[in-house]
């Protein structure tokens, strides 16, 4: 969440130059309990394995190398309709549409490009929700290239920080797992690039999709082929399941969005702080970093006046080396957003922030503000073209609940 409400946020005087592109074709109360997707589309191909492409095509009655193509036409190729595999004989692609079987990729219902590169988009799922994922470029000076992609894991977020605007738009569902990953398909299409770092800080709790994350995770993977070290899990923290990440042994980055240095200051930042208490959090990054070896990342958001002052950078630096080493602290100036009471700190305070985090020896960086204005931060976008907040389904949104994670 944290990362496309800030890093595709710039000032309101920054000169942006932004072009709007029309493609072809729960209300809740916070809860940490995980969630699922009511009805799971088992017809998609987008997100099978090349093994599991290969037992679809003997299924249908086709040779093992039929799915090998397949998976070169979705991953490599990018074809989004069946009727479009040309490689394929026809009463193959015949026998996929009739089965019921489909790509998986949705149409970019819109797309904003600011002055620096940054792309926006705004994915348009098959249930007509409606999703946001950034592309993020940077060329470095010796010629090299990184393209991010930001991805949503959920349509909305029930948790709803109280500086995210994400949350204001309400909540509807989990993505499934093609919904995730045709996100870093579609900005790979726009840039005409390989996308080389994905981050799971766009719309949504990752920990409470995680089922879908962890497969979608696999895929990005496997089959798009983008490294493991290259990949970033965020979540505000969700009990139980940062033990349950641990258990993969991902060579992933898991970052937490803290935003604060006490209980009592974070409860009122991050209500769904409540059920699940700071020191908890930490023994859980600890038993983290030692089940994986991994650095826990931690994201922290400077309000002005809220948690912004050196007391809190001290208090800080305490709290983390109480719980041990392997930590590293990513501070991001907040960009306002509409409807917010909140305020970007001076760099004057950021930088004071960052220089006593330091001097206690604790590694810290704090993020470039790349892309977008502040009226098109995490959730504005999607929220100029859903008026009203989304409504989640009663019966549905109480079936979901007290349910475990099975991954």
């Amino acid at each position: 969440m944290a990362l496309l409400q800030h890093l595709c946020s710039a000032p309101l005087t920054r000169a942006i130059r932004s072009r709007s592109l029309t493609l072809s074709s729960r209300t809740m109360s916070a809860t940490l309990t995980p969630t699922r997707v009511a009805h799971v589309d088992s017809h998609v191909l987008l997100g099978m394995s090349e093994q599991e492409l290969q037992q679809l095509s003997l299924d249908l009655g086709q040779q093992s190398y039929r799915g090998k193509q397949l998976h070169h036409l979705i991953y490599k190729r990018k074809v989004k309709e069946i009727q479009d595999f040309s490689q394929l004989p026809q009463a193959f692609r015949n026998d996929l549409q009739e089965g019921g079987w489909r790509v998986g990729r949705s149409s970019i219902h819109q797309a904003v490009t600011a002055a620096d590169g940054t792309v926006k988009l705004l994915i348009k799922l098959a249930d007509n929700r409606l999703v946001e994922t950034v592309g993020i470029p940077v060329e470095h000076d010796k010629g090299s290239f990184r393209l991010t992609a930001c991805v949503s894991s959920q349509v909305g977020c029930p948790l709803r920080c109280s500086f995210c605007a994400t949350g204001k738009g309400g909540y509807s569902r989990n993505l499934q797992r093609h919904e995730i990953v045709e996100q870093v398909l579609a900005i790979e299409e726009i840039f005409k690039q390989r996308v080389t770092n994905v981050v799971f800080m766009g719309m949504g709790e990752p920990m409470l999709n995680l089922k879908s994350v962890i497969e979608a995770h696999r895929c990005l993977n496997k089959d798009v082929q983008i490294g493991q070290r290259m990949i970033t899990i965020s979540t505000v923290g969700v009990p139980n399941t940062i033990k349950k990440l641990a258990s993969y042994k991902l060579q992933s980055t898991l970052a937490i969005s803290l935003h604060a240095p006490n209980q009592k200051l974070r409860e009122t930042i991050v209500p769904s702080a409540k059920s699940y208490p700071l020191d908890a959090i930490m023994k859980d990054c600890r038993d983290y970093f030692l089940e994986t070896s991994r650095r826990v990342s931690f994201e922290y958001t400077l309000l002005a006046g809220v948690n912004d002052a050196v007391e809190h950078a001290i208090e800080l630096a305490e709290l983390l080396h109480e719980w041990g080493p392997g930590y590293h602290v990513n501070l991001i100036p907040f960009n306002p957003i509409e409807g917010s009471e909140y305020q970007r700190p001076y760099n004057k305070a950021v930088q004071a922030f960052a220089g006593a985090l330091e001097s206690r020896k604790v590694t810290v960086s704090v993020r470039q503000t790349r892309g977008l204005d502040a009226s098109a931060a995490c959730g504005q976008l999607r929220n100029e073209f859903q008026k009203s907040p989304l409504q989640s389904d009663s019966n549905n949104l109480q079936s979901q609940l007290d349910v475990p994670i099975a991954c």
